[in-house]
């Protein structure tokens, strides 16, 4: 690889939240001025949410994967903060969402699931075991397959549990996990015997920044068209996301005082508690009937507001749970 092409993956990768934002800001943009975009971009998601998570898989070894799967102390950690804590959080905000069932439903969907996704980059960059985080990966999907149902019939009744179908979880798990993944160890194996196996998993670890970028991107282009009237709507759902995120900063740390986890699997426990599934329940929420069209967009304001909250997650986690294992205030 040349020097200047590296440089500039090393520059990209030095501002990578920088880069996020910018690529959420040209969707935006994109998004109001040629809506007619929309509808061809929303095709591109599950392409490109396929790559970013085939470069984040490859990134770690497969032994390091089952040896992490041993871990039973973070797991357990990393599934009652997920599905108990978050579950409460969520019960105690229900009553103060806004009454239209399709914006309550697009708030359920995305705060309910566990992020699979960015979760990884970002629990990274604030010292976070992102290789516990990846290996927990499948288990988390799974989960909230089996448990989303059941959720939504508690907060919201059997008629809009009923909508809900759980082919489009099934289709996301096989296409955004399954099959990244066997991609991923099938380029670890290749690479390991070959010497051109290596430069392919060499040059496609490099992509990891633009990917995410272009699924950032992908994602506001082709949602923001679908607010028209109903900015003032997804805008009152707004100060929940943030306070969710708050409020989870300090849920989590306490899971993981529970669990007596170490600084980087406590931060990971943070991060795994506060960010949400809402690129890949994405396409759970388009497969809604159009009156339930603008849960689409509720679940991707979530996006834009939880990437924000990221870039101070990454400075203030570290203080909130620093490597000593001594706590100090935010």
């Amino acid at each position: 690889m040349s020097q200047e092409p590296q440089g500039l993956v090393e520059r990209m990768e030095h501002h990578q939240v920088a880069v996020y934002l910018g690529a959420m800001a040209i969707g935006a943009v994109l998004g109001w001025a040629a809506p007619a975009v929309g509808p061809g971009l929303e095709h591109a998601i599950n392409p490109v949410l396929g790559a970013l998570l085939y470069v984040t898989f490859l990134q770690v070894p497969a032994a390091d994967l089952v040896r992490s799967l041993r871990d039973g102390r973070f797991l357990s950690a990393a599934l009652v903060v997920n599905f108990v804590v978050v579950p409460l959080v969520v019960a105690a905000m229900v009553p103060f969402l806004p009454a239209d069932q399709a914006i309550r439903l697009g708030v359920l969907l995305v705060l309910l699931c566990p992020c699979v996704d960015y979760v990884i980059v970002f629990s990274g960059l604030a010292g976070g075991s992102n290789r516990r985080l990846l290996a927990a990966t499948p288990l988390l999907l799974v989960a909230q397959m089996l448990l989303i149902p059941g959720f939504l019939y508690l907060f919201m009744g059997s008629e809009l549990a009923d909508i809900v179908e759980i082919g489009p979880f099934v289709e996301a798990f096989t296409f955004l996990i399954v099959i990244p993944l066997a991609l991923a160890w099938a380029t670890q194996a290749w690479a390991a015997r070959r010497p051109a196996g290596q430069k392919v998993s060499d040059a496609a670890t490099t992509t990891m920044v633009p990917l995410m970028a272009a699924t950032l991107l992908v994602v506001v282009a082709s949602q923001v068209p679908k607010l028209n009237d109903s900015l003032a709507d997804v805008a009152a759902v707004v100060p929940f996301y943030v306070l969710f995120l708050v409020v989870m900063a300090f849920s989590g740390r306490s899971v993981a005082r529970l669990f007596r986890l170490d600084a980087p699997a406590s931060r990971a426990i943070v991060f795994t508690g506060a960010t949400r599934n809402s690129l890949v329940v994405l396409p759970l929420a388009l497969a809604l009937p159009d009156e339930l069209a603008i849960a689409a967009v509720v679940v991707v304001t979530q996006t834009l507001i939880e990437v924000l909250g990221m870039v101070a997650y990454v400075r203030l986690v570290p203080r909130l749970l620093p490597t000593d294992n001594t706590t100090t205030a935010l």
